[in-house]
């Protein structure tokens, strides 16, 4: 009798780690340029449509790190798509070439929020309700999320995780109406006060719903565990700025999202 309770403990135990574990590669396009991302179907929603997150990923991208944003994201009752914007097949090979890839979507910004749309109509094509869809990005992937509020894009909201603020000079400040979360490390070296600034001046003259949030003794990628925890690198995982810029984000993701 006790080793048939320890068995059905033990089983409670690993099932839902299973479950949160479950998520497929979809394969989409974005006009010529084949992308490979991981969708989660949303848990416990039952026969509603549940609403949608695109997670971008930072400039190596896509890893486990999305991947696993995508899981957390749908045991929170959201369908998750962990998008690609590089292409199939097209990882970089080191930090420089990351920096080659990213750079090249950051000056070429139409492509990039191209893809990010191709990446929402994915989502929906997967079953997420395309009345509340929202995007979330780390690092590259923040500044992505951000343009996708500079296109107007159709969503509800987007979250910048340390992600850039800036854009080219030449580009002129628009209205924004989706919402606006930016989460971003208080010592984040990449981030200059100029650009900062110019950001939020350029959120107040779209007349942005927006909001920016600092965590102390936090840098660059601090939800990245990978990113090590030399702050003196000037990025670094911070367990305490990670979780809480969760919190942050479902907070916000809650509010978006009612109906």
């Amino acid at each position: 009798m006790k080793q048939n309770i320890s068995l059905i403990l033990l089983i409670s135990l690993i099932l839902p780690s299973v479950a949160l574990a479950q998520g497929i590669s979809v394969n989409y396009t974005d006009g010529t340029t084949k992308l490979t991302g991981y969708f989660v179907k949303a848990k416990n929603r039952g026969m509603n449509k549940a609403p949608g997150v695109v997670v971008l990923h930072q400039w190596m991208g896509l890893t486990a790190h999305e991947k696993k944003s995508a899981v957390k994201l749908a045991a929170l009752g959201y369908n998750a798509l962990a998008a690609d914007v590089y292409g199939a097949g097209e990882l970089p090979k080191d930090t420089k070439d990351a920096g080659e890839k990213a750079g090249y979507y950051k000056t070429n910004y139409q492509v990039y929020q191209s893809r990010i749309k191709a990446a929402i109509a994915e989502l929906i094509k997967q079953g997420a309700d395309p009345s509340r869809i929202a995007v979330i990005g780390y690092c590259f992937g923040g500044t992505g999320a951000i343009e996708a509020a500079r296109a107007g894009m159709p969503v509800k909201g987007v979250v910048s995780f340390h992600g850039g603020l800036g854009k080219a000079e030449t580009r002129p400040n628009t209205p924004i109406k989706t919402k606006v979360l930016v989460l971003h490390g208080a010592d984040d070296p990449f981030e200059s006060e100029t650009e900062i600034k110019k950001f939020q001046q350029e959120m107040r003259e779209g007349k942005a719903d927006w909001q920016m949030v600092y965590f102390a003794n936090a840098v660059h990628a601090f939800t990245q565990v990978e990113a090590g925890n030399d702050n003196s690198k000037g990025a670094a995982y911070n367990e305490a700025a990670a979780r809480r810029s969760w919190e942050y984000m479902k907070l916000f993701l809650s509010e978006i999202f009612v109906k």
